[in-house]
């Protein structure tokens, strides 16, 4: 029996009010659903997490359903798919590529930004491949079915972290998270679960008294009088009810009996079947028939949907043709598997240095070159198929290096450079953070202590998009890779770090990366079964409360001004006007000096001499560095020029770059020398 597919378009409407981008002309908006039938047993998808155990229809097959939007040029275009994997549900290809306003309905001019994607002729598609996401602000949902033990339910532990930056109310999703489904109770009865608290992920955890919370939603509403609020406590399987109320500060985590479980593994099947599909299917049943190149990119947890999809072989479709003709990972770090086991919660992020630090996302291997993992003596590869791999493009930021092992993507696991595969390229974005938004207002603080990083890097992606459609079309090389490296001192311990970075009057650094260590997740984990929680595993000299065996993580090495050495430095960083860091420490009241999730830190030079020597500061001003902000524009130009130069930039970003430094560039930084800030 073979899988079917089938493509239900519901809506068709003219993209951006029929605007013709350039040559390629109007683009149209699609959406609608994507219905998958596929055969349990074949080898295909015989990796899926229980999907022996799902439900069938009467010809045998599993079904599941996913939501599915296309940008489509009416003329035909490019003939090449960019294939967005939506993060949680979000589209962000228009925002990162195109400069573009997020939203997750795009239709009109605004939403296409600079238009590049459109004018280079690109069909857009997006299709939901996340299992646990709800309904809700138009994000893509993924259904798929519940294994049963021959119609009896499965139950198993799961372990939720609920953290909350602000004072909160007393109901969560078992989830922790809104907009994710939670796996409901086995049962309410408390004593089969435990919840605790504490300050730091390493701290002895402090039991929460079983009278405190309870199995259950608060609702309130209007009461039996107009102007009286009435609440009440229902009793829920999906949510957990606690009387005080979560506070900043604290981890809580929630270890309890589930049901249910997702196959959350098909989100591999359906995006291989579904981008095969548009590829490789004639007929009227295609709505993107004549594509000849299919690109992927992801980004943040999508970056490591993309790395594990590779490495479990989904790159090959059902008849072993190559499904991806070149794959961008973009600030995964070193993370890959999370996706495909018993109940997966894929909407979790991957191990932080304060948050979901006990995941099983970074996991041996991490690099797509050949490696042996020292602490097991495994040998791995993510690329291990050459005849249906794609060419690789893994970007990653600062960030990734301190809080998701970066350095573990091109390092063994004992932190020796590792040459990587001649079809992968990896480009480290040097002192910019996980997280840039291009239409960056100002400069904020949340609740780091320092200013979140500004550094500008989209530019970058366009860059290389040409770069891969040109390797993949007519193999013409890209740029060689260009990232931090042990064997040249950019690449180092964090003990030699902290001799480099500067002392800067009432900056705290954090006291070292996010490391990782071995934690064994019970028997049955390579069968997609976990024992929550793990246990770290420990060496023969390793006490109990001792780190335990850990891989080598490092960080990149910096200049005198605190910003990275090696890696393509974008514009900002070529001409700074601050330190950019890929870090940045809760402030007190929040987990006081550990990470905060994936922000990185802006910390302005001193404006005048005047005033670097007034604080102390070792840093020279920004009075010393530019004549004056057309200085600055001029310094800007010409750190654009150098990238183009390189192929890592478009001519026509040159030009934006400039205009985005004017005046000190107000909308990144907070430097007002001589009133001339508007």
């Amino acid at each position: 029996m073979a899988g079917t597919l089938e493509i239900r378009i519901d809506d068709r409407r003219p993209f951006a009010g029929g605007h013709a981008f350039d040559e390629v002309g109007a683009y149209e908006r699609l959406t609608g659903r994507v219905l998958f039938a596929v055969d349990p047993l074949a080898q295909a998808q015989a990796d899926v997490v229980d999907i022996g155990r799902a439900p069938r229809d009467p010809d045998g097959s599993v079904r599941f359903e996913a939501d599915l939007m296309l940008l489509k040029p009416l003329g035909g275009g490019n003939r090449r798919v960019l294939f967005d994997y939506g993060n949680r549900g979000n589209k962000r290809a228009l925002q990162f590529f195109n400069d573009a306003m997020h939203s997750n309905e795009p239709l009109t001019l605004d939403h296409a930004g600079n238009g590049f994607l459109m004018r280079r002729g690109y069909a857009l598609a997006w299709l939901a491949w996340e299992g646990d996401i709800l309904p809700g602000d138009g994000r893509m949902v993924l259904d798929v079915p519940v294994a049963t033990d021959n119609g009896v339910a499965i139950t198993g532990r799961v372990r939720t972290e609920i953290i909350v930056d602000k004072p909160s109310g007393p109901s969560m999703p078992l989830s922790g998270r809104l907009a994710a489904h939670s796996y409901p109770v086995a049962s309410r009865d408390k004593r089969d679960a435990i919840l605790t608290r504490r300050r730091y992920p390493y701290d002895t955890p402090e039991p929460v008294a079983a009278s405190e919370w309870d199995f259950a939603l608060e609702i309130s509403g209007a009461g039996t009088e107009a102007t009286t609020l009435e609440r009440a406590i229902v009793p829920a399987d999906g949510f957990i009810h606690y009387r005080p109320g979560f506070e900043p500060g604290w981890i809580y985590e929630l270890i309890y009996t589930a049901r249910d479980p997702k196959l959350m593994g098909l989100g591999h099947v359906a995006v291989r079947d579904f981008v095969s599909f548009v590829k490789y299917a004639d007929g009227s049943g295609n709505p993107l028939a004549g594509i000849r190149q299919a690109y992927a990119w992801g980004r943040s947890q999508t970056g490591r949907c993309l790395r594990d999809f590779v490495y479990r072989g989904y790159n090959a479709d059902a008849a072993g043709r190559r499904v991806f003709d070149g794959v961008m990972p973009h600030v995964s770090g070193a993370g890959r598997k999370w996706l495909n086991h018993r109940f997966a919660s894929p909407i979790v992020s991957g191990g932080q240095q304060y948050e979901d630090h006990f995941n099983i996302a970074d996991s041996f291997p991490f690099s797509y070159a050949w490696s042996v993992d020292h602490l097991t003596g495994r040998e791995d590869a993510i690329l291990k198929r050459p005849e249906t791999d794609p060419l690789v493009f893994h970007t990653q930021t600062a960030t990734e290096y301190w809080v998701r092992r970066g350095s573990l993507v091109h390092t063994d696991t004992l932190g020796h450079d590792l040459p990587q595969p001649a079809t992968v390229r990896v480009y480290c974005w040097s002192s910019s953070q996980h997280s840039a938004n291009p239409l960056l207002k100002a400069p904020a603080k949340g609740i780091g202590q320092n200013l979140s990083n500004t550094v500008a890097t989209s530019m970058l992606f366009r860059a290389l998009l040409d770069a891969m459609d040109r390797w993949a079309t007519d193999g013409t090389k890209p740029p060689d890779s260009r990232f931090p490296m042990r064997a040249d001192g950019t690449l180092v311990e964090y003990a030699r770090w902290r001799r480099q970075f500067p002392t800067i009057p009432g900056v705290m650094v954090l006291a070292e990366p996010n490391a990782l260590p071995l934690l064994d997740f019970g028997p049955d984990a390579d069968r997609g079964i976990l024992r929550e929680p793990p246990v770290m595993v420990r060496g023969r000299n390793d006490p109990d409360g001792g780190p335990g065996l850990r891989y080598t993580v490092l960080v990149p090495a910096v200049d005198k001004d605190g910003n990275d050495i090696a890696g393509v430095r974008a514009p900002m960083v070529n001409a700074p006007l601050g330190t950019y860091t890929g870090w940045n420490p809760r402030s007190r009241g929040h987990g006081h000096g550990v990470q905060w999730k994936f922000e990185g830190s802006y910390i302005p030079f001193p404006e005048t001499p005047a005033e670097r020597l007034a604080t102390g500061d070792p840093r020279l001003s920004v009075a010393e560095r530019y004549s004056d902000w057309r200085g600055y524009v001029a310094a800007i130009t010409r750190a654009a020029e150098e990238l183009v130069a390189a192929d890592l930039m478009l001519e026509e970003d040159v030009a934006r770059c400039a205009a985005a430094a004017e005046r000190w560039d107000p909308a990144r930084h907070v430097v007002s020398i001589g009133g001339e800030r508007e």
